[in-house]
């Protein structure tokens, strides 16, 4: 996938929270064995903004991972899916699995560091995944 389609995912993200009723159009919004790595911010963040392109250099380093997106929600304009999610405080980095929130991310904050943060947690997610499928 290329980064251009992993940026799409502020909209999938959104969607994923919306009840597929009210939606008009086909649209998978739980990919399954799929992990999201999502970037909550405001663009009036300071924090938010000294993180410059990392999101996007950490969408180019993960170009390999067909199981894992990066996204992003700008909370200014997806409040309803921010405070879904729990959302209190910019810039907030949450791993999904499955559609469902697997972990937050509290570490530094370069592209090495959230790499192997979300490469490690999609592991451990996708382990207990398919031990969940199994006892069904």
């Amino acid at each position: 996938m290329t980064l251009g389609a992993r940026l799409v995912a502020p909209l999938i993200i959104l969607l994923l929270f919306i009840p597929i009723d009210l939606i008009k159009a086909e649209v998978k919004v739980k990919e399954k064995d799929t992990a999201w790595f999502v970037k909550f911010c405001v663009p009036w963040c300071k924090h938010c903004k000294k993180l410059g392109n990392l999101w996007e250099e950490l969408g180019k380093a993960m170009e390999g991972d067909a199981e894992i997106e990066i996204g992003e929600v700008d909370c200014g304009t997806s409040r309803s899916v921010c405070t879904k999610v729990e959302i209190h405080s910019y810039p907030t980095f949450k791993l999904f699995y499955n559609g469902e929130e697997v972990t937050k991310y509290q570490g530094k904050r370069d592209v090495e560091s959230l790499r192997a943060f979300v490469v490690e947690e999609t592991e451990k997610a996708a382990e207990k995944a398919q031990l969940e499928d199994k006892e069904l």
